[in-house]
């Protein structure tokens, strides 16, 4: 049977650590916890559990704190977990099931990390294979009969194990604070890669307010100049959709337009049109809000929001019908039967 080392960094997880741990004690031959500077009684807790209790100064890396965690272990598998995840009964099952048939091969397994609650903050999927379990010394292998290399993949193993993601907090303003550290680097010379980029605007979308959008403004500004119009299309309509909605929280219409325009020209997205259906819609203009609402949900591909290509278009395209109800009684009828469908659409998405 594998055995494996439940490895986890925490701060100030009071009200969720027990919960979690109590849900994963049974799969878990190890556990190990790094505090990274709690305030209230997360460590006490931490200690009813397990004597493998460290200490870490927070460095604002999360990498530098997982690393060190990750040092800690001795099992021959070590799943890295989060104080608000929850492994339920049936899945705890299936988790003890893997231990007894995993063959020693396998390096990586993903599980379904499921998410069921409205702060999702990065997490922009229901439900999303995630790598979550890993084999802690690796072997390299030598592979093919002539011309042999080193085999460097990892042998991955798709698990229908699910995850409950239970978060009782945004996290938003931690990471958007490391963020800025990152671009304060990257005005030194080195750039935030494509996958910082894009968490960094998706996070934005999802959890932003209008103060974190003007304080991100001048480095997706300078991103958008520096970025090649060939080569970095994603990266563009990624800022193409952060600046526009900064624009429109500041009033800015021409700039608004400005924005959504430039995006139109790369490949039009629906965080794009979602947010000149908004324009339309606070302008009463409710015919042209629900041409950019449908195009938002039927004719282009979300960027950053995956709901902006569905359930939030649907949900605005309801409102725009309840208000063309209310504003022509000639057509009050089939208003409000569209109002029912995109309802229905929106219960779908």
């Amino acid at each position: 049977m594998a055995t494996v080392s439940l490895c986890m960094i925490v701060k100030n997880e009071e009200h969720v650590l027990k919960r979690c741990l109590d849900s994963f004690k049974a799969v878990a031959d190890e556990i190990v916890i790094v505090d990274t500077g709690s305030t209230d009684s997360t460590k006490e807790i931490a200690a009813a559990y397990t004597d493998k209790v460290y200490d870490f100064k927070w460095v604002d890396d999360f990498s530098e704190a997982r690393n060190f965690a990750f040092s800690k272990t001795s099992m021959e598998y070590i799943y890295s977990a989060d104080a608000d995840e929850v492994l339920d009964e049936e899945n705890a099952k299936k988790f003890l099931a893997l231990k007894e048939a995993l063959m020693p091969e396998v390096e990586i397994v993903q599980m379904l990390y499921v998410n069921r609650h409205a702060y999702r903050t990065t997490e922009n999927f229901e439900k999303d294979l995630r790598p979550k379990l890993y084999k802690r010394v690796r072997s390299f292998t030598w592979i093919d009969p002539v011309h042999e290399t080193v085999r460097l993949d990892p042998v991955v193993f798709d698990s229908d194990i699910e995850i409950l993601h239970l978060p009782e907090e945004h996290h938003h303003k931690r990471d958007f604070g490391i963020f800025r550290k990152m671009i304060a680097a990257s005005e030194e010379g080195k750039s935030l890669s494509k996958k910082m980029h894009h968490m960094y605007a998706q996070e934005l979308m999802l959890s932003g307010d209008k103060m974190d959008f003007a304080d991100a403004e001048p480095y997706f500004e300078r991103a958008f100049c520096e970025s090649d119009p060939d080569l970095d299309r994603d990266m563009r309509t990624e800022c193409c959709c952060i600046l526009a909605r900064n624009a429109a929280n500041a009033g800015r219409t021409d700039e608004f337009f400005k924005w959504c325009l430039k995006n139109v020209s790369i490949e039009p997205c629906s965080e794009i049109c979602m947010e000149l259906g908004h324009h339309y819609f606070d302008l009463g203009d409710y015919e042209e809000a629900s041409v950019w609402f449908l195009n938002a949900a039927q004719e282009t591909k979300p960027a950053l929001k995956a709901d902006a290509g569905g359930k939030d278009a649907y949900e605005m395209l309801a409102h725009v019908y309840e208000k063309i109800a209310g504003e022509h009684p000639d057509i009050k009828e089939q208003a409000l039967q569209m109002a029912i469908e995109y309802k229905r659409l929106t219960c779908m998405s």
